[in-house]
């Protein structure tokens, strides 16, 4: 897009690497800012370069420090509305709290929901987002919102690698949906397993509808964050006959509590996830492999600024 661009891409602290390649994409510099903690704990930000009358974007995910992250969002953003900044898009590749987009017992918040009011009252005019946990999120918003999906660049890594007999599983009948476009572009069939959960973050597996006897099973969800979804599945499907060779994919890696222990037990093939949040170290086995999303974010952000059409980016 060029250094004299009007457009100005800022970055939280989240995922410095996905911002940085982000940039990269469009070919600018990062915008300029100062983020601090004073001593008692809150955050100050400022802008140290002019976006009066420039369209400005900010590229902040929400990790296991999601208030730490979503406060310091609203006040870049906060920031940037008082410098006059023509709009303001955040680009939030992991949207946080969108497990709680409902109330599921009586006297519970819908959290996503508030999470989108402060957005916009802090001064975001688009959200630019990828595979939240449930479409209707975006009817939270009174402002656009640019869902974007890794589906077709996570099909695009699973045809590379040339699989035959596969079978795409989704670990749930909500996932059902994402599981099928999945098959769809890599040309498999679909089976879903079906499951109750008696205790929250605590998961039976019942049985599997579809067959995946002698098959290479892809089992796809929109997360991992236990890991125990996936790994009390692949159980499943090899007593009913599927292949060693389970993949599990997936577009936002949490890797949370005992994850990485119940990934290694489970002996997936591979672990194919995004780099929506930053994976450390530690959590980097031989079997993971990171794909990133920064080109088509890049490319939203780009088509946004140019008033050009995004879903055809995902045709």
């Amino acid at each position: 897009m060029g250094p004299n661009s009007e457009l100005r891409v800022f970055s939280g602290t989240s995922n410095p690497k996905l911002s940085a390649d982000i940039v990269s994409y469009l070919g600018l510099k990062t915008g300029e800012i100062k983020i601090s903690k004073f001593s008692g704990g809150e955050t100050y930000a400022r802008v140290l370069e002019n976006v009066r009358g420039q369209s400005a974007v900010v590229i902040q995910t929400c990790t296991a420090n999601v208030n730490e992250e979503l406060m310091e969002l609203f006040i870049i953003v906060d920031a940037l509305k008082r410098a006059s900044a023509k709009s303001i898009t955040a680009v939030i590749p992991h949207f946080g709290y969108a497990r709680q987009d409902k109330k599921s017992a009586s006297r519970e918040p819908i959290s996503a929901k508030l999470i989108a009011e402060l957005l916009e009252r802090s001064g975001v005019g688009r959200v630019i987002t990828m595979d939240l946990h449930s479409d209707q999120i975006q009817g939270f918003f009174d402002i656009p919102v640019d869902h974007l999906t890794a589906i077709p660049i996570l099909a695009k890594y699973i045809m590379s690698k040339g699989l035959k007999d596969v079978v795409v599983v989704a670990p749930d009948i909500g996932r059902a949906k994402t599981s099928k476009k999945l098959a769809d572009r890599i040309g498999a069939q679909l089976a879903i397993i079906h499951k109750s959960r008696p205790e929250q973050q605590k998961t039976e597996v019942l049985h599997v509808v579809g067959g995946v006897k002698g098959k290479t099973v892809i089992l796809v969800d929109d997360m991992i964050d236990t890991a125990g979804t996936a790994t009390r599945g692949v159980e499943t499907l090899r007593q009913l006959g599927a292949s060693q060779d389970v993949y599990f994919v997936a577009t936002h890696g949490i890797f949370s509590d005992a994850a990485m222990e119940k990934i290694k037990k489970a002996k997936f093939k591979e672990v194919v996830i995004t780099d929506t949040l930053p994976l450390p170290k530690e959590k980097q086995i031989p079997e993971m492999k990171v794909i990133s999303v920064a080109e088509a974010f890049g490319e939203a952000i780009k088509r946004n600024y140019q008033n050009l059409s995004i879903s055809s980016l995902f045709d």
